[in-house]
């Protein structure tokens, strides 16, 4: 059974089953969310957004047009997505860049993840990165700008390099 909270602000029907929504969400009504999926609070998610089933989103998180989430992401607190590359007041690009965070792939809190990449499948980005390239996947990224520091399998065991 999927819960909204009641002061959540939830304008989508196309939400799954067994999916959360916790307080202070707004959820825009062109946006797809999956099964079994967990939207803590004060998360923001826009129109052309695609998430994916048993994905994790942690508070303080805007998802803009653009952004797909697959399968089993998790998406730590205050994590910071961009759609715009030359973002102007009033002025809006033809089309938004497109962003994919592939399944499995975890994204740790406060990072930056520039628009128009690609989080590769069960990657890992460490807590306050700035990902402004394509991130392979079953790699270890951090830092700012992020760069590769090892490797991880799907259990989450990393070799750093």
């Amino acid at each position: 059974m999927t819960k909204i909270h009641p002061l959540a602000d939830v304008q989508s029907q196309n939400i799954g089953k067994n999916t959360m929504i916790w307080q202070y969400c707004v959820i825009l009504k062109n946006a797809i969310i999956g099964d079994d999926c967990n939207i803590n609070c004060q998360v923001f998610i826009e129109n052309d957004v695609k998430i994916g089933n048993f994905v994790t989103i942690k508070p303080g998180v805007q998802i803009w047009d653009g952004v797909t989430l697959e399968d089993h992401v998790f998406i730590g607190p205050n994590v910071t997505f961009t759609n715009d590359l030359i973002p102007r007041s009033k002025q809006y690009p033809e089309v938004f860049e497109r962003t994919i965070v592939q399944k499995g792939a975890s994204v740790g809190a406060n990072s930056t993840i520039i628009a128009g990449n690609i989080i590769g499948a069960y990657s890992l980005i460490g807590a306050g990165s700035v990902v402004t390239k394509e991130v392979p996947p079953f790699t270890v990224w951090f830092g700012n700008p992020a760069k590769q520091k090892g490797t991880i399998d799907e259990k989450g065991i990393i070799t750093y390099l």
